[in-house]
Protein backbone atom coordinates (compact mmCIF):
# COMPACT_ATOMS: atom_id res chain seq x y z
CA UNK A 1 0.00 0.00 0.00
CA UNK A 2 2.83 2.01 0.59
CA UNK A 3 4.31 1.65 -2.51
CA UNK A 4 1.60 2.16 -4.43
CA UNK A 5 0.81 5.29 -2.65
CA UNK A 6 4.30 6.90 -2.92
CA UNK A 7 4.37 5.78 -6.74
CA UNK A 8 1.27 7.55 -7.59
CA UNK A 9 1.87 10.67 -5.22
CA UNK A 10 5.45 11.78 -6.08
CA UNK A 11 4.78 12.73 -9.52
CA UNK A 12 2.36 15.28 -7.42
CA UNK A 13 4.73 16.45 -4.84
CA UNK A 14 7.35 17.19 -7.45
CA UNK A 15 4.98 19.30 -9.55
CA UNK A 16 2.84 21.30 -6.90
CA UNK A 17 6.76 21.76 -5.35
CA UNK A 18 8.34 23.24 -8.50
CA UNK A 19 4.72 25.22 -8.95
CA UNK A 20 5.48 27.14 -5.13
CA UNK A 21 8.89 27.41 -6.05
CA UNK A 22 8.25 29.85 -8.82
CA UNK A 23 5.94 31.13 -6.47
CA UNK A 24 7.68 31.85 -3.54
CA UNK A 25 11.04 32.49 -5.19
CA UNK A 26 10.63 33.77 -8.49
CA UNK A 27 6.82 35.70 -8.00
CA UNK A 28 5.38 33.65 -10.73
CA UNK A 29 1.39 33.03 -10.70
CA UNK A 30 0.69 29.38 -8.58
CA UNK A 31 -1.76 27.68 -10.62
CA UNK A 32 -2.91 23.90 -8.58
CA UNK A 33 -4.11 21.52 -11.05
CA UNK A 34 -5.48 18.01 -10.08
CA UNK A 35 -4.67 15.06 -11.56
CA UNK A 36 -7.37 13.51 -13.76
CA UNK A 37 -8.66 9.57 -13.57
CA UNK A 38 -8.06 7.88 -16.94
CA UNK A 39 -5.09 9.08 -17.74
CA UNK A 40 -1.46 8.21 -17.58
CA UNK A 41 1.13 9.49 -15.32
CA UNK A 42 2.90 11.00 -17.88
CA UNK A 43 -0.22 12.82 -19.27
CA UNK A 44 -1.18 13.85 -15.74
CA UNK A 45 2.50 15.12 -14.79
CA UNK A 46 2.01 17.38 -18.44
CA UNK A 47 -1.42 18.40 -17.60
CA UNK A 48 -0.24 19.22 -14.08
CA UNK A 49 2.78 20.96 -14.94
CA UNK A 50 2.08 22.66 -18.40
CA UNK A 51 0.02 26.29 -17.82
CA UNK A 52 -2.65 25.30 -20.56
CA UNK A 53 -2.41 21.62 -19.53
CA UNK A 54 -2.22 21.18 -23.23
CA UNK A 55 -0.07 17.93 -24.85
CA UNK A 56 -0.13 15.56 -27.78
CA UNK A 57 -0.20 12.23 -27.87
CA UNK A 58 3.31 12.14 -29.24
CA UNK A 59 4.44 14.21 -26.03
CA UNK A 60 2.81 11.87 -23.98
CA UNK A 61 4.03 8.64 -25.42
CA UNK A 62 7.73 10.18 -25.23
CA UNK A 63 7.69 11.53 -21.67
CA UNK A 64 6.13 7.57 -20.89
CA UNK A 65 8.66 5.88 -22.12
CA UNK A 66 11.46 7.94 -20.60
CA UNK A 67 9.89 7.10 -17.17
CA UNK A 68 10.06 3.57 -17.61
CA UNK A 69 13.59 3.47 -19.06
CA UNK A 70 14.16 5.14 -15.92
CA UNK A 71 12.25 3.12 -13.34
CA UNK A 72 15.15 0.47 -12.67
CA UNK A 73 18.20 -0.23 -13.32
CA UNK A 74 19.41 -2.96 -10.82
CA UNK A 75 20.44 -2.90 -7.32
CA UNK A 76 24.19 -1.83 -8.08
CA UNK A 77 23.18 1.70 -8.74
CA UNK A 78 23.84 4.18 -6.18
CA UNK A 79 20.31 4.72 -4.94
CA UNK A 80 18.83 1.61 -5.17
CA UNK A 81 21.85 0.66 -3.36
CA UNK A 82 20.96 2.95 -0.35
CA UNK A 83 17.14 1.46 -0.59
CA UNK A 84 18.84 -1.81 0.50
CA UNK A 85 20.98 -0.40 2.84
CA UNK A 86 19.04 1.76 4.85
CA UNK A 87 16.01 -0.84 4.94
CA UNK A 88 18.03 -3.66 6.23
CA UNK A 89 18.46 -0.96 9.26
CA UNK A 90 14.50 -1.77 9.85
CA UNK A 91 13.85 1.81 9.37
CA UNK A 92 10.24 2.88 7.68
CA UNK A 93 9.26 3.24 4.24
CA UNK A 94 9.52 7.00 3.87
CA UNK A 95 13.19 6.67 5.63
CA UNK A 96 14.45 4.41 3.40
CA UNK A 97 12.77 6.68 0.36
CA UNK A 98 13.87 10.18 1.87
CA UNK A 99 17.52 8.16 2.22
CA UNK A 100 17.29 7.18 -1.78
CA UNK A 101 16.11 10.52 -2.90
CA UNK A 102 19.16 12.27 -1.25
CA UNK A 103 21.18 9.76 -2.87
CA UNK A 104 19.83 10.29 -6.51
CA UNK A 105 19.93 14.14 -6.16
CA UNK A 106 24.16 13.84 -6.21
CA UNK A 107 25.06 15.54 -9.80
CA UNK A 108 27.17 12.30 -10.63
CA UNK A 109 23.66 10.55 -10.19
CA UNK A 110 20.50 11.78 -10.58
CA UNK A 111 21.99 15.05 -11.79
CA UNK A 112 23.84 13.83 -14.82
CA UNK A 113 21.44 14.33 -17.63
CA UNK A 114 21.70 18.21 -16.05
CA UNK A 115 25.49 17.99 -17.20
CA UNK A 116 25.12 17.02 -20.24
CA UNK A 117 22.52 20.11 -21.07
CA UNK A 118 25.34 22.63 -19.91
CA UNK A 119 27.80 21.30 -21.65
CA UNK A 120 25.85 21.24 -24.85
CA UNK A 121 25.09 24.92 -23.71
CA UNK A 122 28.61 25.33 -23.61
CA UNK A 123 29.77 23.99 -27.01
CA UNK A 124 26.54 26.04 -28.33
CA UNK A 125 28.56 29.12 -27.24
CA UNK A 126 31.73 28.45 -28.74
CA UNK A 127 30.65 26.53 -32.59
CA UNK A 128 28.66 28.74 -34.29
CA UNK A 129 25.09 27.25 -35.37
CA UNK A 130 25.44 27.22 -39.02
CA UNK A 131 28.52 25.21 -37.90
CA UNK A 132 26.80 22.42 -35.81
CA UNK A 133 27.27 19.87 -38.57
CA UNK A 134 30.64 21.16 -39.01
CA UNK A 135 32.66 17.73 -37.38
CA UNK A 136 36.44 19.35 -37.39
CA UNK A 137 34.65 22.28 -34.61
CA UNK A 138 32.77 19.41 -33.10
CA UNK A 139 35.98 17.46 -32.56
CA UNK A 140 38.05 19.93 -31.49
CA UNK A 141 35.92 21.43 -28.95
CA UNK A 142 35.70 17.73 -27.58
CA UNK A 143 39.47 17.49 -27.26
CA UNK A 144 39.69 20.56 -25.07
CA UNK A 145 36.77 19.18 -22.87
CA UNK A 146 38.89 15.98 -22.47
CA UNK A 147 42.15 17.93 -22.00
CA UNK A 148 40.57 19.84 -19.83
CA UNK A 149 40.12 23.19 -21.23
CA UNK A 150 36.44 23.57 -22.17
CA UNK A 151 33.24 23.37 -19.84
CA UNK A 152 33.60 22.50 -16.46
CA UNK A 153 37.66 21.88 -16.95
CA UNK A 154 37.04 17.80 -15.32
CA UNK A 155 37.82 16.57 -18.18
CA UNK A 156 34.58 14.22 -19.30
CA UNK A 157 32.42 14.27 -21.92
CA UNK A 158 28.70 13.98 -20.03
CA UNK A 159 26.83 11.28 -21.55
CA UNK A 160 29.00 8.81 -22.41
CA UNK A 161 30.40 6.14 -20.76
CA UNK A 162 29.08 3.20 -18.48
CA UNK A 163 29.88 1.03 -15.66
CA UNK A 164 28.28 -1.82 -17.39
CA UNK A 165 27.60 -1.28 -20.64
CA UNK A 166 30.55 -0.68 -23.38
CA UNK A 167 29.06 -1.25 -27.14
CA UNK A 168 25.64 0.64 -26.43
CA UNK A 169 23.02 1.17 -23.53
CA UNK A 170 20.21 0.01 -24.50
CA UNK A 171 17.90 3.02 -22.21
CA UNK A 172 19.95 5.15 -24.79
CA UNK A 173 19.31 3.29 -28.20
CA UNK A 174 15.71 3.53 -27.56
CA UNK A 175 15.37 6.84 -25.90
CA UNK A 176 16.83 8.40 -29.18
CA UNK A 177 14.28 7.02 -30.95
CA UNK A 178 11.78 8.91 -29.64
CA UNK A 179 14.21 11.76 -29.38
CA UNK A 180 14.14 11.71 -33.27
CA UNK A 181 10.69 11.83 -33.62
CA UNK A 182 10.29 14.50 -30.89
CA UNK A 183 12.78 16.73 -32.24
CA UNK A 184 10.70 16.09 -35.94
CA UNK A 185 7.48 17.48 -34.17
CA UNK A 186 8.82 20.38 -32.43
CA UNK A 187 11.15 21.02 -35.64
CA UNK A 188 14.81 20.81 -33.73
CA UNK A 189 16.00 18.11 -35.96
CA UNK A 190 19.11 20.58 -36.49
CA UNK A 191 20.03 20.05 -32.60
CA UNK A 192 19.35 16.50 -32.47
CA UNK A 193 21.88 16.21 -35.34
CA UNK A 194 24.30 17.68 -33.26
CA UNK A 195 23.91 15.42 -30.73
CA UNK A 196 23.94 12.64 -33.13
CA UNK A 197 27.40 14.00 -33.79
CA UNK A 198 28.82 14.20 -30.28
CA UNK A 199 27.76 10.60 -29.88
CA UNK A 200 29.42 9.38 -32.65
CA UNK A 201 32.53 11.04 -32.14
CA UNK A 202 33.28 11.57 -28.46
CA UNK A 203 33.42 7.40 -28.11
CA UNK A 204 36.46 7.22 -29.65
CA UNK A 205 38.10 10.45 -29.01
CA UNK A 206 37.71 9.30 -24.88
CA UNK A 207 38.67 5.67 -25.73
CA UNK A 208 42.11 7.61 -27.39
CA UNK A 209 42.45 9.83 -24.93
CA UNK A 210 42.14 7.19 -21.91
CA UNK A 211 44.17 4.20 -23.73
CA UNK A 212 41.01 2.23 -23.50
CA UNK A 213 39.96 -0.91 -25.58
CA UNK A 214 36.68 -1.14 -24.48
CA UNK A 215 34.05 0.81 -26.52
CA UNK A 216 32.64 3.92 -25.35
CA UNK A 217 29.02 4.36 -25.59
CA UNK A 218 26.30 7.06 -24.86
CA UNK A 219 24.68 6.28 -22.14
CA UNK A 220 20.34 7.05 -21.09
CA UNK A 221 21.98 10.60 -19.86
CA UNK A 222 22.99 11.43 -23.15
CA UNK A 223 19.79 11.99 -24.35
CA UNK A 224 16.84 12.33 -21.52
CA UNK A 225 18.05 15.79 -20.73
CA UNK A 226 16.96 16.90 -24.57
CA UNK A 227 14.11 14.84 -23.93
CA UNK A 228 12.98 16.95 -21.05
CA UNK A 229 14.04 20.28 -22.84
CA UNK A 230 11.86 19.19 -25.94
CA UNK A 231 9.06 18.43 -23.56
CA UNK A 232 9.04 21.82 -22.02
CA UNK A 233 10.22 20.31 -18.66
CA UNK A 234 12.19 23.24 -16.34
CA UNK A 235 15.87 22.21 -15.19
CA UNK A 236 14.66 22.25 -11.91
CA UNK A 237 12.51 19.26 -12.24
CA UNK A 238 14.68 17.38 -14.26
CA UNK A 239 16.32 15.12 -10.71
CA UNK A 240 12.54 14.70 -9.43
CA UNK A 241 11.73 13.28 -13.21
CA UNK A 242 14.15 11.09 -12.37
CA UNK A 243 12.94 10.18 -8.98
CA UNK A 244 9.33 10.11 -9.84
CA UNK A 245 10.28 7.52 -12.33
CA UNK A 246 12.54 5.33 -9.92
CA UNK A 247 10.42 5.16 -7.04
CA UNK A 248 8.89 2.05 -8.67
CA UNK A 249 12.47 0.57 -7.99
CA UNK A 250 13.46 1.38 -5.44
CA UNK A 251 9.72 0.21 -4.05
CA UNK A 252 10.47 -2.75 -5.12
CA UNK A 253 14.05 -3.27 -3.90
CA UNK A 254 12.76 -2.34 -0.32
CA UNK A 255 10.10 -5.05 -0.60
CA UNK A 256 12.90 -7.36 -1.70
CA UNK A 257 14.92 -6.78 0.78
CA UNK A 258 11.40 -6.89 3.72
CA UNK A 259 10.95 -10.50 1.96
CA UNK A 260 14.69 -11.49 2.38
CA UNK A 261 14.73 -10.11 5.69
CA UNK A 262 18.18 -10.31 6.11
CA UNK A 263 21.27 -8.96 7.99
CA UNK A 264 21.69 -5.51 8.40
CA UNK A 265 23.90 -4.12 5.54
CA UNK A 266 27.40 -3.51 6.56
CA UNK A 267 30.05 -3.12 4.03
CA UNK A 268 34.05 -4.25 5.41
CA UNK A 269 36.54 -1.95 5.29
CA UNK A 270 40.29 -2.54 4.96
CA UNK A 271 42.79 0.01 6.02
CA UNK A 272 45.42 0.51 3.42
CA UNK A 273 47.48 3.83 5.05
CA UNK A 274 50.55 2.68 7.15
CA UNK A 275 50.38 1.57 10.57
CA UNK A 276 52.41 2.94 13.87
CA UNK A 277 53.98 0.44 16.37
CA UNK A 278 51.79 1.07 19.46
CA UNK A 279 53.82 3.50 22.22
CA UNK A 280 52.62 2.89 25.70
CA UNK A 281 52.09 6.52 27.14
CA UNK A 282 53.04 5.73 30.56
CA UNK A 283 56.25 4.51 29.61
CA UNK A 284 57.20 7.21 27.76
Amino acid sequence: RQSLELIAKLPEIAVYSYHAYRHFRKDDTLFIRNPQKGLSLAENILLMLRPDGKYTELEAKVLDIALILHAEHGGGNNSTFTTHVVTSSGTDTYSSTAASIGSLKGPRHGGANLKVQNMFADLKSHVDQDHWDNEDEIITYLKKVLNKEAFDHAGLIYGMGHAVYTNSDPRAVILKKFAKQLSEEKGMQKEFALYELVESEAGQLIMNKRKMFKPVCANVDFYSGFVYTMLGIPEEMFTPMFATSRISGWCAHRLEELVNAGKIIRPAYKYVGHHRPYVDMDER
